[in-house]
């Protein structure tokens, strides 16, 4: 009975074997029959192959190609002879003797291309820009929509991120071989080319030098890329000190260059439809970069390093928990999401924990923040900062920030010596990036005004409209901050900043008014740093203030401007001459259009009186003053030889269209800020009462 049993299994065993081999004989011998049929007309499908690309590129981009000769090579490659791309009415585009191509077969057959080999013999790429036009103008051209392309809004976005990979390490061989390779950029001023004259990736493996104008600089690029795991890393390294990346300062008019730039992408893990997650880092070393609007001077980066990497799922994209940033010896945790449904959401957050204080400072790149050059610093502080915002619906920011530095101790100021402003010290009046005059803050100078010589109604009112949480914050609004973001992000455009006083006071005394990105990041950290010392008293800050602000053209500090508009002292100044003084201090230069002939102010300007005294009056700071009706707007004259001449007709032109439309557009925005002061001060209910 057992030996029947077994010899049923040995015959089925044999039986499910000989079926497997009759299977796979037919599936072998289907393969067989269709690659021998493949084979019989596949020069037929070259053809008509080479006609459809031509075809297309005519057709959507006006580009002419043109092929010398071409035929298969092997089973899967083709080799092509004397290519030519040329764009229509342009200079000649690209330019090949040989272009030798080969594609991965079972991909081919599922229908997916992808690459195996490329080789490149003789190859010239010209980009040429002549005025306006351009042979590369086509990448450009907006195509018209093809009514029978797919539909891709229903992919999510992991679905979208992960074809674009896909697509990109496709298109990567893992063997190529090139040989006399250029690519050039001419226009007016000249002509780049970067050349390689041997370069080859050998399985996965490369090592390829680049140079630029023949010996001008050399590049070396090196690594390895593997296609199937989608892995890749690059590291690129100057073999002449300070080289530039070419095109960039024609282009953008951004210098940069390095002794090494590192690259890696380590991993590309999908999970499901809906999760994508991508790994990988960069690292640096003497990293150089010059564009006038980021910095002055040349920014130098020494060391620096990222690791991590982002997370996609349906509609977010995110850095993954742990993606760390570091400088030198200063590192942190950035955290960044977008979501793009239901809400386009963005939301950033800093957590740092406790750091040295001296290893932030030294991680700045140099040339970055060049006041803050030679600064030491003592203890350890903690930064934490969350912020979210809905781009549809900016109103709704959340936004905070905290900064621990009870521990932090100035040992050392650097370039910026803020102990300094207690001393007298010249102030350099600059009128945009024109350099005016030298002003003298202190005694010496006979217009300068201590705080004690200033009106006390003066006083109220700048702080009132410029900084009314003055005395009470450590430098920084938090809500004038909001508020300037949420303006910036309905603009589009960086419309209004948040300066308080100290702010205003650090700009113009330390900084260059060179318009950078750089510049605003500098303001707030020198801003931190002399309000955390508490080296210098508030009402030092503010006498400076008063002393060097601009009122009008060439006219800097409060006794220039009480003498030029009213040929008075600081300490006669009444309260409409201080509510008017306060109205022109965000626009100085404007001053004498808020003026008629008779030297009266022009009705627009009440709405800034109104309001300020409101506030003023609520607060009760003008129980011991001398109050007007109208709040004194009636008693504001401006001195006889500064007053616009009479208007003919009835028209007053006195004041252009251009300053009164930037005037408004600002007083609108203004609006915004002395809502939220006075719901601050009063609450919403007062606040409703007002207006």
């Amino acid at each position: 009975m057992l030996v029947k049993e077994w010899l049923r299994k040995l015959d089925f065993s044999f039986l499910r074997k000989r079926w497997f081999l009759i299977t796979a004989g037919a599936v072998l011998g289907i393969f067989l029959i269709g690659l021998f049929l493949g084979l019989s007309v596949r020069g037929k499908m070259l053809d008509q192959a080479v006609v459809k690309v031509k075809k297309k590129l005519k057709e959507d981009y006006q580009l002419d190609l043109r092929i010398g000769s071409y035929d298969f090579a092997g089973l899967t490659t083709v080799e092509f002879q004397k290519v030519r791309v040329v764009p229509d009415s342009a200079d000649q585009l690209a330019a090949m003797d040989k272009f030798k191509v080969s594609v991965k077969l079972f991909p081919l057959i599922s229908g997916t291309i992808k690459l195996g080999s490329l080789e490149m013999e003789n190859a010239d790429i010209t980009l040429v820009k002549e005025d306006s036009t351009s042979n590369y103008d086509f990448l450009f051209r907006k195509k018209a929509k093809d009514s029978t392309a797919v539909d891709t809004s229903s992919r999510t976005l992991a679905e979208t991120v992960d074809r674009l990979i896909k697509q990109v390490f496709l298109k990567v061989p893992r063997d190529l071989n090139m040989t006399n390779v250029n690519l050039s950029y001419q226009d007016s001023s000249g002509t780049q080319m970067v050349r390689i004259p041997v370069g080859e990736i050998d399985n996965g493996d490369y090592d390829v030098d680049v140079f630029l104008n023949e010996q001008d600089a050399k590049w070396n690029f090196s690594g390895e890329v593997n296609p199937d795991k989608q892995t890749l890393s690059v590291k690129i390294t100057s073999d002449n000190k300070d080289a530039e990346l070419p095109f960039l300062r024609r282009k953008y008019g951004l210098q940069v260059s390095f002794d090494e730039l590192a690259f890696h992408l380590d991993d590309v893990s999908r999970k499901g439809k809906d999760v994508l997650e991508v790994l990988g880092g960069w690292s640096t070393k003497n990293l150089k970069v010059y564009q006038r609007r980021l910095s002055g001077e040349q920014i130098v980066l020494p060391e620096g390093a990222a690791l991590g990497g982002f997370q996609v799922s349906e509609n977010t994209i995110q850095l993954i928990e742990g993606t760390k940033v570091q400088v030198k010896e200063f590192s942190f945790e950035p955290r960044l999401k977008y979501t793009r449904k239901p809400k386009k959401l963005l939301s950033m957050a800093v957590h740092t924990g406790k750091f040295k204080a001296q290893n932030f400072f030294d991680a700045i790149p140099k040339g970055l923040f060049d006041q803050l050059d030679g600064l030491q610093v003592e203890g350890d502080i903690q930064y934490d900062m969350d912020f979210e915002v809905d781009l549809d619906d900016p109103d709704q920011l959340k936004f905070s920030s905290k900064i621990d530095d009870a521990a932090l101790k100035i040992v050392k100021w650097g370039k910026a010596d803020i102990a300094a402003l207690n001393q007298p010290f010249v102030y350099e009046a600059y009128d945009d990036t024109t350099k005016l005059r030298d002003i003298v803050v202190g005694p010496a100078n006979p217009m300068f005004t201590p705080l004690d010589q200033v009106s006390s109604i003066l006083k109220k009112t700048v702080l009132n409209t410029e900084d009314p949480f003055f005395y009470k914050h450590k430098g920084f609004e938090l809500e004038a901050f909001q508020l300037s973001i949420v303006t910036n992000i309905k603009e589009k455009k960086f419309k209004r900043g948040a300066s308080t006083i100290s702010m205003q006071l650090v700009k113009n005394v330390y900084l260059n008014r060179n318009k950078t990105m750089m510049r605003k990041f500098e303001e707030i950290l020198l801003v931190w740093l002399m309000e955390q010392s508490g080296q210098v008293s508030k009402d030092r800050l503010l006498e400076i203030y008063l002393n060097v602000i601009e009122w009008g053209k060439n006219v800097y500090g409060i006794a220039e401007a009480s003498q030029y508009y009213f040929g008075k002292k600081p300490s006669e100044i009444t309260i409409g001459e201080s509510l008017f003084l306060s109205s022109i201090i965000p626009r100085p230069k404007t001053g004498l259009s808020s003026f008629d002939y008779t030297g009266q102010l022009k009705p627009w300007v009440m709405k800034h009186f109104n309001t300020y005294g409101y506030i003023m009056n609520k607060m009760r700071q003008l129980d011991n003053e001398n109050v007007p009706a109208n709040y004194g707007f009636y008693q504001v004259q401006l001195q006889p030889n500064l007053r616009p001449a009479r208007p003919k007709g009835v028209v007053d032109t006195a004041a252009s269209f251009d300053d009164l439309k930037d005037m408004a557009e600002e007083m609108d925005l203004e609006d915004q800020l002395r809502k939220s002061i006075r719901e601050r001060l009063f609450g919403k209910e007062e606040n409703k009462e007002e207006n």
